[in-house]
């Protein structure tokens, strides 16, 4: 059954690798990890809404946490780009379905079919602050007919999850990246490995 959506209304973003972002628009994944960032005001991750705009972020993206298949697309996000630059391209927008909490290695190993990371990578991702629990996203991800450049402002910057957008969106027609059936059968796969004993 389809769920009616809406553009966010809200400015919220969140902040992710682009190569992340291009793998979540594309569809090659519906799952992003998250347990903080290095200046969040608890230094713990909290979804601050299900309905939110992705903000790209380039400078911290390191090809190493990237398996190797997906260097490419790695690269695809790198051209044109420079520290210099100061505008960013607005997309996608994602509503989360599912936040589910993981503590369990063995369980995140298995889910690396369904994600562009290293093992590495996620590893370090569970083991920092290892008390608290690493948050699985389920993202159904939706792309904006018009995609909107806006300026990268001082707000933007340094390691936070969240943030607002400094301009609005405007809203326009968007379509999802994928169709019902398809989101609902990865999240399904994933969930069933999630809930495995």
């Amino acid at each position: 059954m389809s769920i009616a959506i809406q553009q966010p209304v809200s400015t919220l973003a969140l902040k992710e690798w682009a190569v992340a972002i291009k793998a979540l628009g594309e569809g090659k994944q519906i799952i992003t990890v998250r347990k903080g960032g290095l200046y969040e005001e608890t230094r713990e991750f909290k979804l601050e809404n299900d309905t939110f705009y992705l903000y790209p972020t380039y400078e911290h993206q390191k090809p190493e946490m990237v398996k190797p298949e997906y260097q490419p697309m790695l690269e695809a996000t790198l051209e044109g780009w420079s520290p210099e630059k100061t505008t960013v391209e607005i997309r996608y927008f994602a509503k989360i379905t599912d936040d589910v909490e993981l503590m369990d290695e063995a369980k995140l190993r298995g889910l690396g079919a369904y994600h562009i990371w290293t093992d590495n990578f996620a590893d370090v991702r569970l083991h920092w602050k290892k008390k608290q629990p690493l948050h699985i996203l389920f993202a159904r991800v939706y792309e904006l007919a018009q995609p909107m450049t806006i300026d990268i402002a001082e707000e933007y910057k340094g390691c936070k999850s969240w943030h607002h957008l400094l301009q609005d969106v405007n809203q326009a027609q968007f379509k999802p990246v994928l169709s019902d059936e398809e989101y609902e059968a990865k999240r399904s796969e994933i969930m069933q490995l999630l809930k495995a004993e």
